[in-house]
């Protein structure tokens, strides 16, 4: 089962959580601060970090940014409001999902599983993609751009996956959402935008103007054509 590294100060929601992951079967680390989150990262090696966005002292995005700086940790926002401008703030920090609380043991369990089922892709294409500058090496998960690795979070990398698995195709919001975060509600487009910018920047696609990943206004989004 996927370690998880859980970092949140409200005590019953902390230990709400960690009971209910644990008759799961998942190995659990818990703290109550940014601080101590950071330094148990260290130690702990989790496969998945929950991350409460109001911590006192290191908030919740900036112990995203903290984490992006030197790893693809996936993590998984936990908030208090869905429609807080933090969630947006937190999405652009890096994260790769949210929840909003309370939430139910099974839905963060499939929140968590569907995560970490981003980086997975089947079989059956090439082994390495050109697409202009960008290779794609789908049975290693490797994305260089003009010969130089980039560092994709899970969510952004099963992003381009699907993108450029149909270049040209438009995809919405809400394919995207369904086939990339596996959430078969009408979901929150905000993870869409937000991944989105994060890998046009990750990739280089000149704002107002990108290459690669292209906005068609009321409709959704496509990779190319180059």
């Amino acid at each position: 089962m996927p370690r998880v590294l859980l970092i949140e100060d409200d005590p019953s929601v902390r230990e709400g959580i960690e009971l209910g992951l644990r008759r799961r079967g998942h190995e659990l680390r818990t703290a109550a601060t940014g601080e101590a989150g950071l330094a148990a990262l260290d130690e702990f090696h989790p496969d998945l970090l929950l991350l409460d966005l109001m911590l006192p002292g290191i908030n919740g995005v900036q112990v995203c940014r903290r984490v992006r700086e030197a790893s693809q940790l996936p993590i998984i926002m936990l908030t208090a409001r869905g429609d807080d401008f933090d969630v947006v703030v937190g999405l652009e920090a890096g994260a790769d999902d949210y929840i909003v609380k309370p939430a139910r043991t099974e839905v963060i369990e499939a929140r968590i599983r569907a995560v970490l089922r981003r980086i997975e892709e089947p079989g059956g294409r090439p082994a390495v993609e050109l697409h202009g500058d960008i290779a794609i090496d789908r049975a290693a998960l490797g994305v260089t751009k003009a010969g130089k690795p980039l560092a994709l979070a899970p969510s952004e990398l099963k992003l381009l996956l699907y993108l450029t698995a149909a270049p040209e195709q438009v995809f919405s919001r809400q394919q995207l959402l369904e086939h990339v975060w596996e959430h078969s509600y009408h979901g929150d487009a905000r993870l869409v935008d937000a991944c989105v910018r994060r890998l046009r920047h990750k990739i280089g696609d000149v704002p107002g103007n990108p290459l690669y990943i292209q906005t068609l206004r009321g409709f959704g989004y496509r990779f190319g054509p180059l």
